[in-house]
């Protein structure tokens, strides 16, 4: 498995040599996007982006963890959290790539 992680720098430098805007409009571009998508993430909005995945906000309620070091009950309590659900067209296209590899 790849060691290297796909950063805001890399999808600047994506959309830079694959559309052809400069750098610091490439760079203004990709925030754009990701911006659009954190506002509608913290709105409680979804995300659906087709043929990759939905990201999704899910309220998780209160509930009774345990400190791992002393082993003591400690309240969790209620979160809005973010989860991310694979398209099932990326999902194939992962298994795919790791099939080939085999």
């Amino acid at each position: 498995m790849s060691e290297h992680t796909l950063t805001r720098a890399d999808l600047t430098e994506a959309v830079y040599e694959e559309v052809g805007l400069s750098r610091n409009e490439s760079a203004q571009l990709v925030e754009s996007v990701l911006q659009m998508m954190m506002d509608r993430l913290i709105a409680g909005e979804n995300v659906k982006i087709s043929s990759f995945g939905s990201f999704l906000v899910r309220q998780k309620g209160e509930r009774i963890g345990r400190n791992p070091k002393t082993g003591v009950e400690v309240p969790i309590s209620p979160r809005r959290v973010v989860v991310f659900r694979p398209s099932q067209i990326l999902k194939s296209r992962i298994s795919e790539s790791l099939d080939s590899s085999s």
